[in-house]
């Protein structure tokens, strides 16, 4: 290995994700602006994820993983374990599957034509879709014989952008809980053949909602929604959308929907044949498949160095190598908390940010601090179904983003490196 020192059903869908025309890796980017912080790393403690990982590779719980811990916009740590595959050791320019690490980035660009005027977070979704007009909530419907029947009830409000980046639309994923709702989606089509975004987002808005719009934090296919959102205000594909504003200026080429030059084919790193299933009856997807549908929510790959260039902007305040993506109120917007108290956002079984955060625009936000889980107030983060993951820490200025493709060890990798990434920290 290499190393460079100084002294981040299915859930989702899995969804044909993607490059298209792929470059050379980028080097992480610097920050324009480094912070003064408190707390600075040791390089000695740092080397405990060199262990950390060697020891998953070799008891076969990962295949394979890219470790990237980034303060004041330079790399600390950044390091390369186990295989793409069965025959070819792990590349710092691997290509991975997001799956649900695809929604910050989604969720950037719905902020950008936010910025441009041409979308309003109070925006009724219907405006720009409008088969959600007609949308109801389902719900049990108890019978004289005390037998309980499907029915649906209007909505008390009409779903709007802003629900959609919160997840309070009432939109759920049909592979986990068993309510009226999502007991739906098993019945109507729509993963039975290659919808393009709009046929799709038509399809969506045939199915009940599974709660009214604002009032539960419901994982689901908001996102994806959001994606139609962007093709409707812009006039574009959302593939085309996010080159043009977002992937090319960035320099991030080598994150797209699509593998469309084969060469690169054996750059995706793949997980074991026996993890490959990310949800009850879904499993990964070959990224060079190439289908209509663009799944903002779930369907984009990429490298470790173009997610690290995504969240040094965002860690930047909108702004990487001189150019300005987002405002820094409109960061500041997307990485607070809008579920809290006095939001009337409940959460329950499946509140999948914890206990001690809650949710803003496309990232869980840290709102109180455990010991079993150590990390700021502010602290921001997502990660995606195949095993990458990520957080960013604005009071240590810094970010930690790790990519591997290991649906069973997520949760699992995701503690462990956290606990020792804050336990390097002096």
């Amino acid at each position: 290995m290499k190393r460079w020192r100084n002294s981040r059903a299915a859930i989702l869908l899995l969804m044909l994700c993607s490059v298209g025309t792929l470059a050379a890796p980028s080097p992480p980017a610097r920050a324009e602006k480094p912070q003064s912080i408190a707390r600075e790393f040791s390089p000695e403690k740092l080397l405990a994820l060199d262990r950390y990982f060697l020891d998953m590779v070799a008891e076969r719980k990962i295949p394979g993983a890219v470790v990237l811990v980034q303060q004041h916009g330079k790399p600390v740590y950044f390091d390369t374990f186990g295989n793409l595959d069965s025959g070819h050791p792990m590349t710092r320019d691997a290509i991975f599957r997001l799956y649900s690490m695809s929604k910050p980035i989604t969720s950037v660009a719905v902020m950008m034509l936010v910025e441009d005027g041409k979308l309003r977070l109070d925006d009724p979704v219907a405006k720009y879709i409008p088969a959600f007009a007609k949308a109801k909530v389902g719900v049990d419907v108890k019978g004289g014989d005390e037998h309980a029947t499907f029915g649906l009830v209007p909505l008390q409000r009409p779903i709007t952008i802003a629900d959609l980046l919160k997840h309070t639309s009432g939109i759920t994923y049909g592979f986990y809980g068993d309510d009226p709702a999502r007991k739906r989606y098993a019945q109507l089509d729509i993963f039975g053949r290659d919808w393009d975004n709009a046929s799709w987002a038509d399809r969506i808005a045939q199915l009940p909602l599974a709660e009214q719009p604002g009032t539960l934090w419901d994982y689901g296919h908001s996102t994806d929604i959001l994606g139609r959102v962007i093709e409707v205000v812009s006039g574009q594909s959302l593939s085309h959308f996010l080159e043009s504003r977002l992937f090319d200026p960035l320099g991030t080429t080598d994150t797209s929907f699509y593998i469309t030059d084969l060469r690169h084919r054996v750059r995706v790193a793949e997980p074991f044949a026996s993890d490959r299933m990310v949800g009850p009856v879904i499993g990964m997807h070959d990224p060079a498949e190439v289908m209509q549908w663009e799944a903002g929510g779930s369907g984009l790959v990429g490298t470790i160095s173009d997610y690290a260039r995504f969240l040094q902007m965002l860690l930047n305040g909108g702004t990487l190598d001189g150019k300005r993506y987002l405002t820094p109120e409109s960061v500041a917007e997307m990485t607070r908390d809008h579920i809290g108290p006095g939001s009337g956002v409940k959460r329950d079984y499946y509140y999948f940010p914890g206990a001690a955060s809650g949710f803003g625009y496309g990232f869980a936000v840290r709102t109180s601090e455990l010991a079993s889980e150590p990390g700021p107030i502010g602290e921001y983060r997502w990660d995606g179904v195949g095993g990458t993951f990520f957080w960013v820490d604005p009071a240590d200025d810094m970010f930690v983003l790790v990519m591997t493709q290991a649906p069973s060890q997520r949760w699992r990798m995701e503690t462990d490196v956290r606990k020792i990434v804050y336990e390097a920290l002096e």
